[in-house]
C-alpha cells in the first residue's frame, strides 16, 4: 500500500467522525478501498490492522469509519473470531450486522460478570498487531531516559561477594525505591541521540533481569535487601533497577496522532543499518509530544539537498542554488509503547528500507 494518508488535527478529526455518521468514510483521506470485499469473517490469526486494510486504503482510518470515540480506541475488545464484518455500502459504513438488519451496526459493549469472564473474553478478541512482534519490547526496559537514568538504584553489593548471581541469590541496593518493590535490573548501553538536535534523550540498555524487595535500609544500615527472583543475563554490582512496569497495553485502535507529530527515526534494534516489515525502531518522540498507543505515522526518506543544473554552469549570471526536495513517503509506523520523550514503533508496510534519521509523521 502506498496511499498512507488521513487528517491530523482534533478539528479535522472531528470532522471526519461526523461526516462517517452521516455519510460514511467516502472523504478522500478515509475512502474505501475498490476492491473491498462485501464482507469479511473474521480467524484467529487476523489483527485489527489487517481487517482495517482489507476495507480501508488506510488502516488508521478504522475509528472513522465505527465513529469510535477516544475510549473505545482505548478498548478494542469487541471482534473475535468468528464474527463476520460487513461493508455496508449504502451508507459507506462498517457494520456487525447485515446491510438491511436492525440496529445501529456499532461495536456491542462487554459488559460481562463476573470480571474473570470478561477478561477471559477479551483474551480472545482480535489484537492490533502481531504479538509476537511486539512482545520483548512489552515489558523490558530497553530504553531508558535521562530522568531515570539519573535516580536509578543500583547494585552496591552481592551475598557473601559473589560474582555470578542466579535466582535465589541476595544482592543489596542503595538509593530511593520510591515505594516500589519489584524492579528490572539492567546496564546502560549506547545513547540515543534525537537526530534534529544532537542532543541524547535515552540511553538503550541491556536487560539483565528481575529482583524483588526483601528488606528496606533500616535506621543506621545504608542499603536494601533485595533477591534475584529471575536472570536473562549475568547480573552484578554497578548494575541499575528500575521498577517493573505496569501491565502493558496491548490492544489499541490504529489511529491517527490527535495532534501533529513531527519525529526522526532514532534507532533501529539488532544492531542493523536498514531495517524492513515487522522490525522494531525508536523515533525522537513520546507522549509529552502527543503519541499514544496505537497511533500511526508516515514513514519518509529525507528530502535531499541538490544543486539547481543551471546555477552550476553559470546560466543566466545565476549564482550557485540550493533546492531542497520533496521527503519521500514510504510506509507506516505502528507507535506500540510510549514513554515521556521517546517511543517503539513496529515497521508496517514499506516499500523500501528504514534508516536511522528518517522523517515519522502525522498522516496528512
Amino acid at each position: 500500500m502506498k496511499n498512507f494518508s488521513t487528517v491530523v488535527t482534533r478539528a479535522a478529526a472531528a470532522a471526519l467522525v461526523a461526516c462517517a455518521a452521516a455519510s460514511g468514510a467516502q472523504a478522500a483521506n478515509c475512502s474505501f478501498r475498490p476492491d473491498a470485499p462485501d464482507q469479511h469473517v473474521v480467524v484467529k490469526r487476523d489483527t485489527l490492522w489487517d481487517i482495517s486494510a482489507t476495507f480501508l486504503r488506510n488502516p488508521w482510518c478504522w475509528p472513522q469509519v465505527w465513529g469510535m470515540n477516544r475510549d473505545e480506541i482505548r478498548n478494542p475488545h469487541w471482534i473475535y473470531p468468528g464474527q463476520v464484518i460487513y461493508f455496508d455500502r449504502a451508507r459507506g459504513r462498517l457494520s456487525l450486522n447485515r446491510p438491511g438488519a436492525d440496529g445501529q451496526g456499532e461495536p456491542p459493549l462487554a459488559r460481562l460478570s463476573p470480571q474473570l469472564r470478561s477478561e477471559s473474553l477479551e483474551l480472545g478478541a482480535v489484537q492490533s498487531i502481531p504479538a509476537g512482534a511486539i512482545e520483548p519490547y512489552l515489558t523490558q526496559p530497553l530504553v531508558i531516559e535521562a530522568d531515570e537514568l539519573a535516580g536509578a538504584p543500583r547494585i552496591i553489593a552481592s551475598q557473601e561477594g559473589r560474582v555470578y548471581l542466579g535466582n535465589g541469590d541476595r544482592v543489596y541496593v542503595t538509593g530511593d525505591l520510591r515505594g516500589a518493590g519489584s524492579f528490572q535490573v539492567f546496564r546502560p548501553g549506547n545513547p540515543l541521540k534525537d537526530p534534529q538536535t544532537g542532543r541524547v534523550v535515552a540511553h538503550e540498555a541491556a536487560y539483565l533481569g528481575t529482583v524483588s524487595l526483601v528488606a528496606e535500609a533500616r535506621p543506621g544500615v545504608d542499603a536494601h535487601t533485595f533477591r534475584v527472583t529471575d536472570t536473562l543475563q549475568e547480573m552484578g554490582v554497578g548494575d541499575l533497577l528500575v521498577p517493573a512496569p505496569p501491565s502493558p497495553v496491548r490492544n489499541y485502535v490504529p489511529h491517527a496522532p490527535q495532534q501533529a507529530v513531527d519525529a526522526r527515526v532514532m534507532s533501529i534494534y539488532a544492531g542493523v543499518s536498514y531495517a524492513g516489515q515487522s522490525q522494531v525502531v525508536t523515533v525522537n518522540r513520546g507522549s509529552v509530544d502527543g503519541l499514544d498507543i496505537g497511533a500511526v505515522l508516515q514513514l519518509y526518506h529525507l528530502g535531499r539537498t541538490v544543486t539547481d543544473p543551471a546555477s552550476r554552469r553559470g546560466f543566466l549570471g545565476m549564482g550557485k542554488t540550493l533546492i531542497k526536495l520533496p521527503d519521500e513517503q514510504y510506509g507506516s509506523l505502528f507507535i506500540f509503547r510510549v514513554f515521556k520523550n521517546v517511543s517503539y514503533g513496529l515497521i508496517m508496510q514499506v516499500t523500501e528500507p528504514v534508516q536511522v534519521g528518517d522523517v515519522a509523521k502525522s498522516p496528512e
